[in-house]
């Protein structure tokens, strides 16, 4: 008979013991503006619930059902790949090298008139 009180005692403790409606409507506003603070007039104001508080109230509300829309959003996954930044700059190096080269001749055709067309013109300033 004591067992069963102590475990009734213990389910009216439990159930209470974590009102979270009555900590969701008191820290509403505080849950919006961020998961872990914001910024206020230049300065870093952290939330005014714990982390652990949160996360208990985050975990109850979940429990019960209900959605919890205070979460950021997940992040887009990583599309570079991890290796030396100096390899990939000299991959990208050469890649642009080889592109260049392939324009090499247009680009000497287009030096050498540009080299004959000023000569040209000097030779004609000397005459006049």
């Amino acid at each position: 008979m004591a067992g069963k009180a102590v475990k009734s005692v213990a389910k009216v403790i439990g159930e209470y013991q974590y009102p979270w409606q009555e900590k969701l409507a008191k820290y509403k506003d505080e849950l919006t503006k961020g998961v872990w603070g914001h910024w206020e007039l230049g300065a870093w104001k952290p939330l005014g619930i714990s982390g652990r508080r949160r996360a208990r109230l985050r975990k109850e509300v979940l429990l019960a059902g209900e959605d919890w829309p205070y979460d950021p959003e997940p992040k887009e996954m990583r599309t570079k790949r991890k290796g030396h930044k100096c390899d990939r700059i000299s991959a990208e190096k050469r890649e642009k090298t080889a592109k260049l080269m392939e324009k090499m001749p247009d680009m000497l055709l287009a030096y050498k008139k540009r080299r004959w067309e000023k000569k040209m013109k000097e030779e004609d300033s000397k005459k006049k």
